[in-house]
C-alpha cells in the first residue's frame, strides 16, 4: 500500500469520495453505493461516519486549546481545518476501531455476510434497507458530533492548553532554529520541538545567551556545562544553581559554539550517547516525560526544572503548528 508521508494511507476514503462523510454530496455518493448492499460499501460507509465522528473529536480538542490571537488567522484556520480533515481520515478505519461497530451494525440490518467475497443478486429490499440505515446514521450525525465533544471533555488534558498566548519573541525563535532542529531531528530521532523548547527555557527565548567576554554569542543555547571532557572553546558566566533546594549563584564554565548548528548537534550527541540519558531515550516520547527525565538524569538543578520545560516545549509545539 503506497503511504503518504503525512497523511498516512493513499487508498482511504477521501481519494474515493473526494472528501468525507460531513459534505452532503458525499453522503448522497455513499447512499448509492450502500444500495449495493455489499461488503465493501458497508465498510465503506462505516469509515465515512467513523471519520466523522474523529473530526468532531478533533474540532472539539482544537476548541479547548486556548488560541494566541496573534498568530491566528483565517489562512491558519483553513490549513488547520484541512489538515484535521485528513487526520480523521488517517485514524478511521483501524482495526478493532469504532467502524467495525458501525459496519456490524449495518450488515446486521441489511442481512449481508461481511466474510463473504460479495454480495451480487442481493434482494431490492436489502438494498432497501441499506439506504434506510445509511439515512438513519446521517440523520443521528448530529448525536454523533455532541458524543464527541462530550468524550473530548475526558481527555482535556490531551491537547495542550497555554496559560498565556506565545511572545513574538518566542514565535521569531522557534522560526529561527526550526529548520536546523529538524535536521537533527532526522539524524538522531529527538524531536524537534523538544529541543527548541529546551533551547528556549535555557536561553530566556534568545534573550539571555551566553556570551564570550568579548560579547560575542557562544551560541550554547542549551546551557551546557564544559568539564574536564571539553576541548573546545569557554565561556565563563554566572548563572543560578541550587543547592538543597537553595538558589546560589555560581561562576562556571560552559561549552562555546562556532555556530547554532554545532550548539544542536553536541546537545543532541549528548542526549543520544551518554548513558545517563538512557531512560530519557528509552521514555521520553511526551513533553512532559521528556523534560521530566532530564530533570531526573540531573540534566539542572532547578527543583521546578520539568514543571518550566514542559511548558516551554508546549508553547514551541503550539507555535510550530500554526507557523507550519
Amino acid at each position: 500500500m503506497a503511504l503518504d508521508p503525512i497523511y498516512g494511507p493513499m487508498n482511504s476514503t477521501v481519494s474515493t469520495y473526494g472528501g468525507l462523510a460531513v459534505d452532503g454530496r458525499n453522503l448522497s455518493a455513499l447512499k448509492a453505493d450502500a444500495s449495493k448492499a455489499t461488503p465493501e460499501s458497508i465498510r465503506e460507509t462505516a469509515k465515512q461516519f467513523e471519520s466523522l465522528f474523529m473530526r468532531e473529536l478533533i474540532k472539539s480538542m482544537r476548541d479547548a486549546t486556548q488560541q494566541t490571537g496573534m498568530l491566528e488567522n483565517e489562512g491558519t484556520k483553513l490549513g488547520t481545518d484541512m489538515y484535521d480533515q485528513q487526520l480523521s481520515i488517517a485514524m478511521s478505519g483501524q482495526k478493532g476501531g469504532l467502524g467495525e461497530l458501525i459496519a456490524k451494525q449495518l450488515a446486521q440490518q441489511m442481512g449481508v455476510d461481511m466474510n463473504a467475497a460479495g454480495a451480487d443478486g442481493i434482494p431490492d429490499t436489502l438494498a432497501l434497507g441499506a439506504s434506510n440505515s445509511l439515512s438513519s446514521l446521517e440523520r443521528n450525525a448530529s448525536d454523533i458530533a455532541a458524543k464527541a465533544r462530550k468524550l473530548s471533555s475526558a481527555l482535556d488534558g490531551v491537547a495542550p492548553k497555554l496559560k498565556k498566548a506565545p511572545t513574538e519573541t518566542q514565535a521569531d525563535f522557534v522560526r529561527k532554529h526550526s529548520e536546523i532542529a529538524n535536521k537533527v531531528e532526522a539524524a538522531t530521532g529527538i524531536p524537534a520541538s523538544f529541543m527548541i523548547g529546551q533551547a528556549g527555557h535555557e536561553s530566556g527565548w534568545g534573550k539571555h545567551e551566553i556570551k564570550l567576554k568579548n560579547g560575542q554569542s557562544a551560541h550554547n543555547l542549551f546551557g551546557i556545562k564544559a568539564g574536564a571532557s571539553w576541548k573546545g572553546k569557554v565561556a565563563e558566566v554566572t548563572t543560578t544553581e541550587y543547592v538543597d533546594g537553595v538558589a546560589q549563584k555560581k561562576v562556571a564554565k560552559f561549552r562555546a559554539y562556532g555556530s547554532y548548528d554545532e550548539a544542536f548537534a553536541d546537545y543532541a550527541k549528548l542526549i543520544s550517547e551518554s548513558p545517563r540519558y538512557e531512560k530519557v531515550r528509552s521514555q521520553g516520547k511526551t513533553a512532559q516525560a521528556f523534560a521530566s527525565g532530564l530533570q531526573k538524569a540531573g540534566y539542572a538543578t532547578d527543583p521546578e526544572y520539568a514543571a518550566k520545560l514542559s511548558r516551554a516545549i508546549n508553547t514551541t509545539l503550539h507555535l510550530r503548528r500554526v507557523q507550519t
